[in-house]
Parts: C-alpha cells; structure tokens; sequence
C-alpha cells in the first residue's frame, strides 16, 4: 500500500498548482499526484488548438518529467479513483490499489454532461474534454463533410469553426435563444452569430433536439419543430459536470460539486478540494456556485496547496468572478464579471464595424465588462472588480478607452 502526505487527484491547473504552493511551504513533505488521464498533464483549455492544428498534441503538456523528479513528486498517471475513504485517510483506485493519505486535495476536473435525448446510444458521437477526444476529433473532423453540433457554449463554437475552415457543412443547435448566453447578452452573442453565418455556418437557436436516430452517415438529429439533420459528424458540446463519483458513501458534503469554504476544505478536516469540481463563494451574491474557469482554478488550487502545508501567507478565496476569453474567425470576444439586475449599464455599439462594449457597475463599483472586437485586458478588470475599486468619475472613460482606463487604475493600486 502506497502512502503519501499529501495526495492530490487530478493533474491540471489546479492540482499543478497546489503541488507548487505546498512544495514552497513544506520542501520534505511526500506528495503523490494521481490522474485518470494518460498523459501528462495538460490545461483543457488548449484542446480546440490541438483540434485546429495550432497546437502539436506534444506540445501542450503543463509540467515534463524531470518537473516532478525535481520536487519529488510520485506522478501517477493512468490511474483513475474509484472511493474516498475519509475515516481511514484512504483512497481506493480503480485498478484495486489503495493510497493512504495525511491530506487529500480533490481536483479531479469535470466531465461532459451527455443530454438524455432518446437515441443518443445507438449513434456515433464525440465529445471534447480530454486531448484523446482532442484527437480523435480532429481526424474525424478531416473525414467530415457534413457536421452538427450539439450545444452554442465555447466548446462547441470552437468545434464548430474549426470544422467550417475543414470545409464541412456545419449546422450548430443550441435551445436558448442564443449561442454563449452565459457570457454576452443577445447584441454581442449577434455579432459572434453573424460572424458563423459569414462563414457558411448554420444556427439553429431557441429548438430543442428531441431524439437521435442512425443515418446512413452517422446520425440524424430530430428537433422540436420537427426538422431533421443529417450529421457524419455528431459533437455533442451540452457543458461538463464535476467528476464526483467517488464520493459514494464519503461523507465528503457535495451538491452540484464538492462544497469549500474560503480555504478550499470541505466539510472532513483533511479534505480539499479545488478547481472545477469545487462548489465555492461567488463574489457578487456569496452563494456556493460552480466557476469552471482557468484563473479559478488556478487560485484555488494555490490556497488549496498552502493551507494543507500550513503556509502562514495563506489568504482566503476572494469569491468567484467570471472571465472568459474567445478568439473567432479573426475576431475577439471577452467576457469579465456579471451584470446584476438593477445595474447602471453603459454601452457603445458600432455594428458596422462589428465592435461592442457594454460596462455593468453598482454605486461606481464595476460589476462587469464585456466586449466583441473590443481591446482591454481581462486580468486587470477582473482585478478591479475584485479590490471593488471606485470607478465613478471614471466610468465614461473607461467606455470610452477600457484599455487605457484601466491600467492607469491598476497601476495606481499596485503602487
């Protein structure tokens, strides 16, 4: 039976930088890294790219061997877990192995949420969350001449580009009355829309997909207004779910993911958890929510990893904020905060040239900017949203030149 001080489960942002924090505060302490994936380890941020051609699938990997033999950590790949064990301190693998742990960090990612449409088993279809989807559906993508896809989120229009430049017919469904209504609202998600359709791509919004059927090529998708598409290639992109399954009979507190507190420790002492597993404190309401996003997972991770060492530096998870980043067709979409209902909302809009910008804020407190073919950095403005920084008198400027604006606050705060 292995044993570990400290055992991590999962091998992305998060994990990677737990491993990082607690060998800053404990240099001695023994550290397994265990993951279900193959590889190593690999941001999921990077498979659209790696579908695309844009990036070599031997030149995603995060951390190379001589990383972990560096810091002595026993990297487990291959290996997926099966049970949590709390009141042993034991975790139970799927091969049968069992590790035994001092601390456990859970960051075992999410997986995808297949729809329960009827038919969904008896057709062909890929998914993409893993660089072996990544590349099987870049070959299928090749073959593909006539493609539908499943779901208008940043997984499935990634896919869906890419499969236009392949020069496929590509039809994407989404039931919402928009494509990626979880981060612009219907002028912006227009502009992004009218780009697709620019490019042959077909949308179908505001229909559910009522059965699957086997067609000749692959599948035949049935919606709700009674039209059918004939697809050789099914991606089916409906969003992720945290991957909780081990948590059967745990005891480990969990609802749509694994519950934390400000330090990433669930409910048993020697438990955490991070990353897009982790249900933690949204900023703006502080209700315990799901925020799978790359910066999220990276800074929850890091808390993680120092307060299983013990690192005295350890500082509380400031809340949840939105940010999200999409590239198009030679275009640009950014996504940063939230806009509340009762917000002051600024917007400048020029449709000609394809370019919005609309600022959310409460009482001079930004709330949220989100921009199409507009320039200004993401980090910086969630930085003000974060520090609630004062932006009254400046809030027309910010509209005006976002970029500008808002450098010159942050270079004021970090002075």
């Amino acid at each position: 039976m292995m044993q570990a001080q400290y055992l991590v489960v999962g091998s992305s942002h998060a994990a990677l930088e737990a491993v990082d924090a607690i060998r800053m505060h404990d240099a001695e302490g023994s550290i397994a890294l265990l993951t279900r994936d193959s590889h190593l380890p690999y941001s999921p941020t990077v498979l659209p790219y790696v579908v695309s051609g844009r990036s070599a699938p031997d030149h995603v990997y995060l951390r190379t061997p001589a990383y972990f033999a560096e810091r002595r950590v026993s990297y487990l790949p291959g290996r997926a877990l099966a049970r949590v064990a709390p009141e042993r301190s034991a975790a139970t693998l799927c091969d049968g192995g069992e590790i035994t742990y001092g601390k456990l960090l859970l960051a075992t990612g999410a997986s995808p949420a297949l729809p329960a449409i009827p038919g969904i088993d008896a057709v062909p279809y890929h998914v993409l969350r893993t660089l072996d989807d990544a590349l099987r559906l870049k070959a299928a993508i090749a073959a593909s001449r006539r493609a539908v896809v499943l779901g208008g989120g940043l997984v499935g229009m990634h896919a869906a580009e890419n499969l236009v430049k392949a020069g496929a017919e590509v039809s994407i469904v989404e039931m919402q009355s928009q494509v990626l209504a979880a981060y612009f609202d219907p002028v912006a998600a227009g502009l992004i829309e009218r780009a697709f359709a620019d490019n042959g791509a077909r949308i179908v919004t505001g229909h559910r997909v009522v059965r699957l059927s086997p067609g000749a090529g692959g599948a035949v998708v049935h919606l709700d207004d009674g039209q059918t598409l004939d697809a050789d290639l099914l991606l089916v992109a409906t969003g992720v779910k945290p991957q909780m399954d081990y948590l059967e009979g745990s005891g480990v507190a969990h609802d749509a993911g694994i519950l934390v507190d400000d330090y990433m420790r669930t409910n048993i002492d020697n438990v955490w958890a991070a990353g897009d597993c982790a249900q933690g404190r949204d900023f703006f309401s502080d209700q315990a929510v799901l925020n799978a996003i790359l910066p999220d997972a990276a800074e929850q991770g890091r808390i993680a990893g120092m307060a299983m060492a013990g690192d005295p530096g350890v500082k509380g998870y400031a809340g949840g904020v939105p940010l999200n980043t999409y590239n198009f067709f030679g275009r640009h979409a950014i996504s940063v905060g939230a806009a509340p209902a009762g917000a002051d909302v600024r917007v400048r809009f020029d449709p000609e040239r394809g370019r919005y910008l609309r600022v959310v804020s409460t009482d001079g407190r930004l709330q949220g900017v989100f921009g199409v073919n507009e320039f200004f950095d993401a980090g910086v403005i969630r930085q003000l949203i974060l520090r609630r920084t004062d932006l009254s008198a400046a809030l027309d400027r910010l509209l005006a030149d976002p970029l500008t604006t808002a450098r010159e606050f942050m270079s004021r705060l970090w002075k």
